[in-house]
């Protein structure tokens, strides 16, 4: 299989942005990237995957890449005649996008490539909108289907399914997991706690991140009751954002000036999987993605230096740290609280601040994970480097069936020495 390289990764600081609309965010993300990759133009793009989930609530359901980059081949910056391809898979979104523009390359079809994800998930005075973007992420067409399940899972975990106003079915059902992984394992809300404060520690140092403030465990603990066991600070907030990464295959890096070459990360696996029905105690779709992703890559758990992972609830990292391989299934809430996945840990995990601290602007988060294991694995992560990193992985999952993802992808990237 011949060799993929990011060159640009770029995110955006995830904030409400009330001010910005999507091709403001498209700009800054595509430009910031191709800057990033020292590049003076992108006439050399042969083909853009565009990831956006909600621009349907905002009045654009269809061709939402060439509106938002219609200003941008206007003005020359965009190649005129490129194709854009428009991918929608929830939070998994611009994961996916830059799993296209990385089989584009392999293909032979394209030698540069761009893959950006732009969301505005902030809608001002009228959060019954926003909610109504975020419900597109489960079956709507049969909901009585995932009712019933979730009814007799809440049993099965101890936590009724409940539904109503003021609730999230999303939350909940992360809740419903938590207290059966507790039930289970022995986990505890204070290790859930551990995750959520190390995040928070890791945005106060990273500029880009919407919550720049430190926590403790006993603020974590402390602050209001979401769906037990979650609090507040243990959920990915609402903001809007954009990231972006440009691919190209090694014949042109190699045209390339050396300065770009040499901050160059290569592409050695991005593997999808989708989701189904399942029991409280099948593991998850994250598995299966993560296991492909090694094969792929020909390597395994213990040779990831840094991660991120999707913890839209800091459960999530709990759980997403035994489905990636770094530690025993069940027994992620002592591995982290034993400091495993902190900046000098074992396995540094979520050194931006994870979703619950960067923010969660759905089509944006995967590349945005992706820009900063780029900038880990270049050693410019500052005041959050960890220590001379090789490998890297991102885990991210969108939409949901029953229990666990409708779409996960899980990217290696690598840094020659």
């Amino acid at each position: 299989m011949r060799d993929v390289y990011l060159v640009g990764a770029y995110s955006t600081r995830f904030q409400k942005w009330p001010d910005k609309g999507f091709k403001d965010l498209s700009r800054d993300a595509y430009l910031g990237a191709l800057d990033d990759a020292g590049l003076d133009g992108g006439n050399d793009i042969d083909i853009a995957y565009f990831g956006n989930c909600g621009m349907g609530s905002w009045g654009q359901p269809c061709i939402r890449g060439q509106v938002s980059f219609t200003p941008l081949v206007r003005e020359g910056l965009f190649p005129e005649r490129a194709p854009m391809v428009n991918v929608e898979n929830a939070c998994a979104t611009s994961s996916v996008a830059m799993n296209g523009a990385w089989k584009d390359i392999l293909a032979g079809q394209s030698h540069l490539a761009l893959a950006i994800g732009v969301e505005k998930t902030f809608i001002p005075d009228d959060p019954v909108r926003t909610m109504e973007l975020f419900a597109g992420g489960i079956d709507q067409l049969d909901p009585e289907e995932w009712h019933d399940y979730y009814v007799e899972q809440g049993e099965a975990a101890g936590k009724p399914f409940e539904t109503g106003p003021g609730r999230t079915i999303f939350m909940d059902t992360y809740a419903m997991q938590a207290c059966h992984h507790m039930q289970t394992w022995g986990t505890t809300q204070r290790q859930i706690a551990v995750g959520a404060a190390k995040n928070h520690n890791n945005g106060a140092l990273n500029p880009l991140a919407q919550y720049r403030f430190e926590m403790s465990v006993d603020d974590v603990l402390a602050d209001r009751e979401v769906s037990y066991p979650l609090t507040r600070s243990m959920c990915a907030p609402i903001g809007d954002g954009a990231a972006a990464a440009i691919l190209c295959s090694e014949d042109y890096l190699d045209s390339l000036p050396k300065a770009t070459r040499d901050r160059a990360v290569k592409v050695r696996a991005s593997a999808l999987a989708g989701g189904k029905y399942r029991s409280l105690d099948e593991p998850g779709l994250t598995k299966v993605a993560a296991d492909r992703a090694y094969a792929m890559a020909g390597v395994g758990p213990d040779d990831i230096d840094v991660a991120e992972v999707h913890d839209a609830t800091s459960f999530c990292e709990v759980y997403q740290v035994e489905m990636m391989g770094f530690c025993e299934i069940g027994q992620g809430g002592p591995f982290i609280a034993d400091g495993n996945t902190m900046l000098d840990g074992r396995i540094p995990v979520n050194t931006s601040g994870g979703l619950v601290s960067k923010g969660h602007p759905v089509g944006a988060t995967g590349l945005s994970m992706i820009a900063e294991l780029t900038a880990q694995l270049r050693g410019e992560a500052g005041a959050r480097q960890v220590k001379d990193p090789r490998l890297a992985l991102a885990e991210n999952g969108g939409g949901v069936i029953g229990l666990e993802e409708a779409a996960a992808c899980i990217t290696i990237l690598e840094k020659d020495s």
